[in-house]
């Protein structure tokens, strides 16, 4: 069984819409959560398995890069202007099926940008 996640994060500043894929594709958990460390941390802390997150890039991007970058597998920040085309109408939704995809097909690289630290 493939115990990879595709965590898809639409980030403001009072609260993060949250969607999670498995790797069969279905969305297994929506939820909201406060854009507090502790929160974040109690979220990711409480999945299991090969957690893949993205998030689009904003105000929030650097400070949750960082934060995440030591819990997850892999951490993505989406170009806003190139991921909007994601064939779901819930943002949340959206980015983890462009997580998803990212993470198994090259030609949705070019709406990915990498923070290095």
């Amino acid at each position: 069984m493939d115990s990879k996640k595709y965590i898809g994060m639409d980030v403001h500043k009072e609260s993060i819409s949250i969607a999670v894929r498995n790797a069969a594709g279905k969305i297994v958990m929506e939820c909201m959560i406060e854009t507090k460390v502790s929160m974040i941390l109690q979220f990711i802390d409480g999945l299991r398995g090969d957690l893949h997150v993205t998030f689009e890039e904003g105000t929030w991007a650097a400070w949750l890069y960082d934060l995440l970058k030591p819990h997850v597998r892999k951490l993505l920040v989406c170009d806003p202007r190139k991921t909007r085309t994601a064939p779901s109408p819930a943002i949340g939704k959206a980015i983890s099926l462009v997580a998803q995809k990212t993470f198994t097909s090259r030609r949705w690289w070019s709406g990915i940008r990498v923070l290095l630290p």
